[in-house]
């Protein structure tokens, strides 16, 4: 991701001004304070303190990395204490976030007909470290807040474990090369209602992660992608 964020920052006429990985020593982190926008996408156990790195820079921060959002809210309020800039998202793929409102638009229509169950399935590459993914947690959460009979998620270790009615089960799979798919699956004992996302390449969730920064920049706030996709009129 780091790679395809650079490029996808080079393509915009953006100059990149650190990288900063696992490894970096100090020098590569005191080049943090020549940036106008930073972006973060590393691992769960790295997230937290790369984002409170940011604030003591006051640099903004775009967040991709997922995984770390049990201290979400701690964050959120430093940056709001703070005037820091903050910027977090569970996918950064503008065709995901289209997708996010088309989930939301079908839970919705689909409320009132109980007779349909609704599990997901998601399947990322094998360096993805947590299941499932942030993504599949995000659409989840939106149907079961629009489906009065679903009142939880659960991750399904096992494709022939039972799960009560009231629960919407995901299917996480790791497979070598894959960069990201989502399907939500209504069925019935007539017919299935299936929408799925598939990215063919990492590009996508760069040049949004990019956009992202670029809308950022001159703000502080703690912002989601919503708020980059609603108020983006022109790419």
């Amino acid at each position: 991701m780091g790679q395809a964020i650079e490029n996808a920052g080079l393509c915009r006429e953006h100059d990149i001004v650190a990288r900063i990985s696992q490894e970096a020593g100090q020098d590569e982190w005191n080049k943090l304070s020549q940036a106008d926008i930073a972006i973060e996408f590393t691992a769960p156990h790295a997230a937290v303190d790369n984002i409170r790195r940011c604030f003591e820079a006051n640099v903004p921060i775009v967040v991709g990395t997922t995984g770390w959002y049990d201290e979400y809210e701690e964050l959120k309020d430093e940056a709001t204490q703070n005037a820091h800039s903050l910027l977090t998202a569970t996918n950064f793929s503008l065709g995901v976030n289209l997708f996010f409102e088309l989930n939301k638009r079908l839970a919705e229509l689909m409320a009132p007909y109980n007779q349909y169950d609704v599990q997901m399935e998601e399947i990322h590459h094998t360096q993805k470290l947590d299941a499932p993914s942030g993504t599949a947690i995000t659409l989840a959460t939106q149907a079961i807040e629009r489906l009065p009979w679903k009142k939880t998620w659960k991750l399904v270790d096992d494709e022939n474990e039972d799960i009560s009615p009231s629960t919407l089960g995901i299917d996480a799979k790791r497979i070598n090369d894959v960069s990201g798919t989502h399907t939500l699956l209504y069925n019935s004992a007539i017919d299935s209602i299936e929408i799925k996302h598939t990215a063919y390449s990492r590009a996508g969730f760069a040049f949004g992660a990019v956009l992202a920064a670029e809308w950022l920049h001159g703000k502080t706030g703690v912002f989601t992608m919503e708020n980059v996709i609603k108020n983006t009129l022109t790419l």
